[in-house]
């Protein structure tokens, strides 16, 4: 079954964004563009907000920025190329690959683990994410952790009031300044009444 993972830059003390809105500290390294490129080819559909889709649609014409390295273009030319499903209740057309959702995150996710296909479904965004959680469906959680505090915004961690229990897969630094943590979620055992979902 395909695996369902969540992945976004976050801040040490958990946010995805800080209290402005500002995102600015996540400024990547051509290393951390290759590892992000890594992961990216791993993806068979990506699932998004649609704040999440509008800041993304700078990669649908990023080729024709001059100043582009080559770990950057070839990010964006995967981009381009990977299927989206975005959610939104005010879109009324997207753009390049992208599909708007027919149903709900369950129901988009039952409907792709169903048909034939390969890669992660990717989630990206704090909101969509937390609904995603809510119904028990994300299998891993990677946080790429940047040296900042902002002191509040918009939390990477759903807040559910309900505990997850997670195995560390995979740790590693990338470039001089940012941790990679990979964390897939244990799931109960058949007898297990333990809160994990």
């Amino acid at each position: 079954m395909r695996k369902v993972t969540y992945s976004m830059n976050v801040s040490l003390d958990g946010y995805i964004v800080g209290p402005d809105g500002g995102f600015d500290w996540t400024e990547p390294d051509g290393e951390l563009f290759r590892f992000a490129t890594d992961q990216l080819r791993e993806v068979g559909v990506h699932l998004l907000g649609r704040r999440l889709y509008e800041t993304m649609l700078y990669w649908e014409d990023a080729e024709q920025d001059p100043a582009l390295g080559f770990s950057t273009a070839e990010w964006a030319e995967l981009w381009r190329g990977l299927p989206k499903v975005v959610f939104s209740t005010t879109l009324t057309d997207v753009r390049g690959r992208a599909r708007l959702a027919s149903g709900g995150p369950a129901e988009e996710i039952a409907r792709l683990r169903a048909e034939p296909g390969e890669g992660d479904i990717a989630i990206g965004g704090a909101a969509l994410a937390a609904e995603v959680a809510a119904a028990g469906l994300i299998d891993e959680y990677r946080a790429r952790v940047h040296p900042v505090l902002l002191g509040g915004g918009v939390p990477f961690f759903p807040q559910a009031e309900r505990r997850v229990d997670l195995d560390l897969v995979e740790h590693r630094a990338v470039g001089p300044r940012t941790l990679c943590l990979r964390y897939r979620v244990t799931h109960p055992r058949a007898g297990d009444s333990g809160d994990a979902v």
